[in-house]
């Protein structure tokens, strides 16, 4: 099993930036990818970006060029930097963790409010 712990959300004006943490424990050797997803208000959860366990990322369209996913290995955290932040990003920011077994955990969901 494994427990993420976000942190990082705000409310910020357009064009600014935020850095979110996610903070995985437990069965943590066990994670072969790390992501971010968010979901706004009456829409899907869908993917943002993703880390795997060889380093490799994936985003989506959308924020390509402004989120940087990372990870920092000695503090067993994964970062998602995100700048130039538009209205469009308001979202419940979500970190989930894909194991190799198969099952997928999820934190609580931080806020992210970018006011135009």
């Amino acid at each position: 099993q494994v427990h993420l712990v976000e942190s990082g959300g705000g409310l910020v004006q357009a064009g600014g930036s935020l850095r979110l943490s996610c903070a995985p424990s437990g069965s943590t050797l066990s994670i072969v990818e790390i992501g971010w997803y968010r979901q706004a208000p009456g829409k899907q959860r869908d993917m943002v970006a993703t880390i795997s366990r060889g380093g490799s990322t994936n985003y989506v369209d959308s924020v390509k060029g402004r989120f940087t996913i990372s990870r920092d290995n000695a503090k067993n955290t994964v970062y998602l930097q995100m700048n130039s932040l538009e209205p469009e990003d308001t979202a419940v920011y979500y970190c989930s963790a894909h194991l190799s077994w198969g099952n997928r955990y999820w934190g609580q969901g931080t806020q992210v409010t970018v006011s135009s």
